[in-house]
């Protein structure tokens, strides 16, 4: 049996969305916590980048500055040679630390170079479009003479008379770029780990920050299922007004319903008191008159009747509290009706696995469940079973609901009458006692508390009818063996 929209739902027209505020804010936080830290680290290496740049150029320029002293030196004897570099990597074959100075002018360019470069040369920065940087230096990268990547500083020298030298010195950027990527992971796992540890902080200020809201849905759910008549509790400033008002709202409503059940009382007498004066007076005058007026006096009593309980029913369904125990109901009504078919030795059972509370009131399940075991009895022949059954059917709704399923094994209904059975005022045999209201009376009451009544073929021969009820809350799950 597919379970009806809420009446709340359709009456309000909100639409609830399945991903939480507390989903929503730890969700936001994470993607931000992530994103603030990867442009973070993103910064950080590049301007870990730079300063190892800066300090790997610096490294090159002391070398270059050696060379261009070493050339400016006013005669040979006192020069101290390139060779004399102090770093003795300038002297291992394609060790990757190289010098070289060019003589630019003259007819043919004398080269010199680091025995390092082992007959190879450097290229040219100002080749591969290096721009002239401050001091008139040139700095940048380029490929080697082993094809590694070679960090290169070179400028032009003006030595006067002794010509016009490029000196250049260059070095692999192996242990550059090992020193940043030692870094970067070094920076990814602590920014990692700053991450988890926001994420966490996240939850548990969420966890924290939200505690009120779900202590404030619990008063409220503890109102709806009949357990409390306010909410009641410490909450912090910006919510304490919203529970303050929820309460007004509540006191209102139950006003409201007093007032609605006390004229509705008022009119109960008002027109049954009248209605009873004329059937009185018509009986007192036998006659075809007479008769007419006393039926017709009956159907209006009955009518009456029928509307004053569904209105009565829907004040008290529209009511924020009350809640009845199903079981102790269904036994009251099956040993009430054993003594009215002790006649024809029916037989009443009832199945019920685990305790369920109706979210309603006592009268109205018992007028409910009354109206189809009676029904159930007119017609079995033997025996009428009741099985509460609890509602499998989106466990995680707002709302939860449980069926009440009476089966008989008299001689059923054919499936184009079931619709026309439960129609208002419509009597399918006149033999049988009844008004013919009992089970319109039964869905009004079922639809105003947000289920339903269907008929259907029972396994035992008879009529089945399945009664959808909202309940308190979810019931247990069945332990499987």
């Amino acid at each position: 049996m597919p379970r009806p929209d809420p009446v709340a739902g359709k009456a309000s027209g909100w639409a609830t969305s399945r991903i939480s505020i507390a989903k929503r804010l730890f969700v936001s936080a994470a993607i931000l916590s992530f994103a603030i830290l990867f442009l973070a680290g993103a910064l950080l290496t590049a301007a870990y980048r730079q300063a190892a740049e800066r300090n790997f150029d610096e490294r090159l320029n002391v070398y270059l500055r050696a060379l261009i002293t070493d050339i400016a030196t006013a005669s040979e004897a006192e020069r101290v040679g390139p060779d004399e570099l102090s770093d003795p990597q300038f002297a291992l074959a394609l060790s990757g630390w190289y010098w070289q100075i060019t003589r630019l002018d003259g007819d043919q360019r004398q080269i010199r170079s680091s025995r390092s470069l082992f007959a190879a040369r450097l290229p040219r920065l100002s080749d591969l479009g290096v721009p002239v940087g401050i001091g008139g230096a040139r700095q940048g990268y380029a490929k080697g003479p082993d094809d590694r990547r070679l960090r290169i500083v070179e400028r032009i020298v003006d030595a006067g008379d002794d010509g016009i030298y490029l000196v250049q010195v260059g070095a692999t950027t192996a242990e550059l770029e090992s020193a940043i990527q030692q870094f970067e992971a070094y920076l990814t796992v602590t920014f990692t780990l700053l991450a988890l540890a926001l994420i966490a902080s996240s939850a548990l200020q969420l966890r924290y920050g939200l505690a009120p809201l779900r202590q404030l849905r619990e008063g409220v759910a503890a109102i709806r299922r009949g357990e409390a008549e306010s909410i009641s509790g410490v909450y912090p400033l910006d919510l304490a007004p919203l529970a303050g008002e929820l309460n007004l709202l509540i006191g209102a409503n139950r006003a409201v319903v007093e007032r609605a059940r006390t004229q509705v009382g008022n009119l109960a007498h008002a027109l049954k008191t009248p209605l009873s004066v004329v059937i009185n007076e018509a009986a007192l005058e036998p006659g075809p008159l007479s008769a007419k007026v006393t039926e017709q006096a009956a159907i209006m009593r009955d009518q009456v009747g029928y509307y004053l309980d569904r209105a009565r029913a829907a004040v008290r369904a529209g009511m924020l509290t009350g809640s009845t125990e199903v079981e102790p109901v269904i036994r009251a009504l099956l040993a009430a009706f054993e003594k009215i078919y002790a006649d024809r030795a029916l037989e009443f059972s009832l199945d019920a696995p685990f305790p369920i509370r109706f979210l309603g009131e006592k009268q109205d399940l018992e007028e409910m469940i009354g109206n189809l075991i009676d029904n159930a009895g007119k017609w079995a022949r033997s025996r009428v079973n009741v099985t509460v059954a609890a509602e499998t059917l989106d466990r995680d709704a707002e709302r939860s609901f449980f069926h009440i399923v009476i089966d008989d094994d008299g001689p059923g209904l054919p499936a184009n009458r079931r619709e026309e059975a439960i129609a208002r005022g419509r009597r399918l045999d006149e033999t049988k006692p009844g008004s013919g209201l009992g089970l319109s009376i039964v869905v009004d009451l079922a639809t105003m508390y947000g289920g339903g009544l269907t008929l259907d073929a029972s396994p035992a021969g008879g009529l089945r009818a399945q009664l959808l009820l909202p309940s308190t809350q979810n019931p247990p799950e069945p332990t499987r063996s």
